[in-house]
Order: structure tokens, then sequence, then C-alpha cells
């Protein structure tokens, strides 16, 4: 929270008595910077909020930071003095860098599982959306104070990989990566797609890919040979793949290590008469709940991802003793994790205090562009690939003599800057196109449009070549552009609380946006360089302020601020 909100809450809470001050902010700046509506009050008060205004606009009285206060009909508005603003925010930007908008430590302790692949095939799109809420909600929520731990699961046996191990066996026994030139993952993915064509003219297979299932589990060495030859390329190419999109874990999980002991759980609340048995067949009956019922163990004796889920929720306090764990899964799986969460509920395990899933829309292509090997889902790979291609086309459009190993960091900057804050602008429940040309504009919504306003300031900085003075008469700061700027600026701090305790990385992405353009306006309207000593003094203190905000905000978003596009 910003220091002059702070103070408007502090002596209203001490006015009014309010645990919770609500304030808002009006769309008319001559209606103040921040308002409070008095219809809070009137309900303890039994009084019209129009007079609660009146009276309360009376008794308080304006300091340090709040130059004045009105009341308006059922609303008393509140003016920040300007000049005291700037100089309180540029100071404590100046002088925390890095750690502006930083929390205090809390011994809160968050887990973060993302990603969580299916490990027969490679990364696709669909990955590529998870990571990206996922490492940036882990970000704001540790630069807002808690200590957290980013895990990844890896679904590692069952059909899927065994189907893969087939396709190994019929089509490509004795190849490797390197051999057919494919990207380990890559390669173990057509491996998994040769499988199912030939699949659909044979049948019979289905049956195969029970019996290596079975002996997978009766722990046949062969199979499991061919099963940790096969995941150890996928792990291979899949650490390719988080290097490039700045994805680390703190701890991985593996589904074929936990499956057994959530089998275990399920046979325990069978016993506690917590589950029941129908037709061979564990279930928990959830319909009082208003829950479909769940299977927790097939008729057949093989368990589900929700018995794998009951173990992990265990075994995840239980390695760090977390406060939270939050589970970044697409919508589709909704119901599981209500169903998920209320087993754990019933079943009385000691797990994380609070367990939420954070769910997020689908994301797709526009029509016609990039398939992949399956011919419907994107790999993340081939995207990373398309969009540095057009990244390069963009810079060698810009700049004609800049070196190839300079183009490669740019287009590289440039192309996952794109990808990340096109996926982070939209709130993580909404479903939308993604659009490669749209996302790399310098103009309009975009990752490289808040980079380039980074890159700008760092050029005038460039220009200038010059230690900047710190004596700021911070009165030059006056026109409607400074105002703003420094508001925003303000500002910063509340909006990282707000998007950590929301878990909504889009909340920063709309904020980086609006003080992206509120540079880019005072930029045009007001002369840097070109102005008197004073003025020159004090406006490059600002823009160093907003090169600082802006690098900030994007690396919690996990994107490079570049100095040159």
């Amino acid at each position: 929270m910003n220091k002059a909100k702070k103070e408007i809450i502090n002596l209203l809470k001490k006015e009014t008595r309010l645990k919770d001050i609500s304030l808002e902010v009006p769309k008319d700046p001559e209606h103040g910077d921040y308002a409070f509506p008095c219809f809070q009050l009137s309900k303890n008060m039994k009084k019209n909020p129009v007079e609660i205004a009146k009276e309360l606009s009376k008794t308080l009285k304006p300091k340090k930071l709040i130059k004045e206060i009105k009341e308006a009909g059922p609303y008393i508005n509140f003016y920040i003095d300007k000049q005291e603003l700037a100089k309180s925010t540029i100071k404590n930007i100046l002088s925390k860098k890095e750690n502006y908008g930083r929390s205090k430590p809390k011994k809160e302790k968050i887990m973060v599982e993302f990603v969580s692949p299916n490990t027969n095939k490679s990364l696709h799109l669909g990955h590529v959306r998870n990571g990206i809420l996922g490492e940036s909600v882990s970000n704001i929520i540790e630069f807002s104070g808690s200590k957290v731990i980013r895990t990844c699961l890896n679904n590692d046996k069952g059909t899927g990989m065994t189907e893969a191990m087939l396709g190994y066996e019929l089509f490509h026994k004795g190849e490797t990566p390197s051999s057919q030139k494919l990207k380990p993952d890559h390669f173990v993915a057509q491996c998994y797609v040769d499988f199912k064509n030939e699949e659909k003219d044979n049948p019979d297979l289905k049956e195969k890919v029970q019996q290596t299932v079975k002996r997978w589990e009766e722990k046949d060495k062969k199979t499991r040979e061919l099963w940790k030859k096969l995941t150890g390329w996928v792990y291979k190419g899949y650490k390719q793949t988080y290097k490039e999109m700045g994805f680390e874990f703190d701890k991985r999980y593996f589904e074929s290590k936990i499956y057994k002991k959530g089998k275990d759980i399920v046979k325990k609340g069978l016993k506690k008469g917590i589950f029941v048995k129908e037709e061979k067949a564990v279930k928990a009956k959830l319909e009082k709940y208003n829950l479909p019922d769940k299977v927790l163990i097939k008729s057949d004796g093989t368990s589900l991802y929700m018995t794998q889920d009951l173990y992990l929720a265990k075994l995840k306090y239980e390695d760090f003793k977390i406060d939270k764990s939050i589970y970044v899964v697409a919508s589709e799986q909704d119901n599981h994790f209500m169903q998920l969460f209320k087993i754990l509920e019933l079943l009385k395990l000691k797990t994380a205090k609070e367990n939420i899933h954070l769910s997020y829309g689908l994301v797709n292509l526009p029509q016609g562009r990039m398939k992949s090997r399956e011919g419907n889902i994107v790999d993340a790979d081939d995207l990373i690939k398309e969009m540095k291609k057009l990244a390069k086309k963009e810079i060698k459009k810009r700049h004609k003599d800049i070196s190839k190993k300079e183009i490669e960091k740019r287009a590289k900057n440039i192309a996952m800057g794109a990808i990340k804050f096109y996926m982070l602008k939209f709130d993580n429940v909404t479903s939308f196109t993604y659009d490669p040309e749209e996302s790399l504009s310098f103009e309009g919504e975009t990752g490289p449009y808040v980079q380039y306003a980074h890159a700008r300031i760092s050029s005038i900085l460039k220009k200038y070549n010059k230690k900047i003075p710190k004596k700021i008469n911070y009165s030059l700061l006056n026109t409607d552009d400074d105002k703003k700027l420094i508001f925003l600026l303000s500002k910063f701090p509340e909006e990282v609380e707000n998007a950590a305790e929301s878990y909504k990385p889009h909340l920063l992405a709309r904020y980086l946006l609006d003080l992206s353009q509120a540079f880019n306006e005072f930029y045009h309207e007001c002369p840097i360089l070109q102005s008197d000593e004073d003025t020159k003094t004090a406006r490059l203190n600002l823009i160093l302020s907003v090169q600082q905000v802006l690098k900030n905000g994007l690396n919690l978003l996990g994107i490079e601020a570049p100095e040159a596009m």
C-alpha cells in the first residue's frame, strides 16, 4: 500500500473506529485522489451518509501527505499534496531500487505446483500458459514476503507412457534422439504418435498396452529399463524448454514414486467407512456435498490421478510444513479439485491449512498456425522458435548495424516478453486466442510496448551520460503528466500486494501498461534533456524511478527489462 493511502486509512480508522476501511479512486481528478464512501458507516451511526460525510469532513484534519479534505454528497474526498508525494515516492524508489514494493518477510510458507506434464509428450501451448502463470504467481507471492516452494509433478507412468514405450519398440528400436536429430522429448513424443497411428489399424495393441503396464507394475527388469531410458530423454528435453522459459523448481515429484501410497490411504479410508466399495471399485460418495461421486480405485485394482493426489497433498506437507498449497491446473479440472479438497477434509489428513486450485482458461492459436506432430496441439518449442524468428525480423527492420549475437539476445528477450505478457494480461480464468504477430507489436497492450518504455528510458540516460544529481526541486514536477506518473509510481507496492493476495498477475500486467502509457505521454509532452538544469534534474530522477518500477514489475512477471530493443 502506498504511503498516502496508508495515511488516509489510519486517519479514518482513528476517527470512525472501523477496522476495515475501503477507499475508492475517483474517475475525475477534480473529485480528489481517493474517496471514502460513508455508506459503510450509516448502519452503525443510523444516519444519512450525506450527513455523516458533512460531520466527518469537519473533524478530519489534513496532515503530512494529505493536502485537503472535502465532502461531496455521501463521499469524503481526499486530495494528496503532490509535491510531498513526489518527494516521498522518488526517494523511496531510488533508495530501495529492486526492493521497492517488496513486503517484509512473513512466516507463511506457500507451495506452488505448476506445469506438471505427462511424460509421453513434449510440452505444449497449455503448459506454456500454466508455467507462465505459476512462475509469475510464485515471484509475486515471494516478493510479498512469503516463503515460496516451486514444485512440479511428473506424470511418468500409466497408459500414455506405455504407448510411447511400445512405439519405440515397434518403430524406433535402436534409434536415439541424436541419431534422428530430434530434441529428446520430441523424439519420445514421436514414438507415442507413431504408436497411436498404428493402434487405429490394429486395435489388438490395446491388450499389449495393458500387459506392458502390468509388467511395469511388477517391476519387470527390461520394461523398467526401457521406461527409464525414455523418461530420461523426456526430462532432458524438458530441462531445455524450462531453461528457455525461465521456469525453475525447488522440488520435483514423480507419479511412479507415490501412486502406491495413495492406494494405501484409500484402503484405510475404506476400512474407516469414509469410502464405499461398489462393483469392486472404491468410491467417495460426495453427492450430499453437491459434488459427483469419485472413483478412487478402479474395479481392476488400478489407481487414478485422484489416488496419487491424496498422498501427494500429505507428502507436500510432510516435506515442507506448508501453510498453503496452490495447484495451477486448467479449468477442465475444476471438479477434480473440488472433489480432492472435500476428500482430504473427510480423511482429516495432515496437509496444508489451505489448498487452492488456481484455475485458468484455454489458450488457442489462430486457425491453421503451427500444428504439432499430433496435428492439434502446438509444441512449446515450436512456438518459441517461431516467436524468435518473428522478433529477429522486427529487429533487423529497425537496426541495420548490430551484430548477430546482439540480434539473438534481443530476439530472445522480445520473444519471451511477448509470449509471457500476452498470456498474463488476461485474467487467468479467461480463455483467449494467442496471436503471435499481435503479441510482438511495439504498440498496444503488449510485452514489447512495456519493454520499449524501459529501453527508451535507458537510451535517454545513456545520452545524458553523467551522474544524475540527487538534489531535486520537487516543485518543478508540476505538470499533469508529472503528477500522473508520480501517483502511478506510488501505487506500485499496492498493486503487487493486490496481485499477491488474489493470485492474479494480470493486475500487475495492466498496471505496467498504464505506467508505460503515462510515461509515453510524459515523454511526448515534457522535454527532458532540453530543459533547464533544475527541471532536467527533477525529470531525470522521475524517469529513473519509472525505469526502476518497470524493471521490478517485469521481473515479477518473469520478463526481461532490456536496455535496448
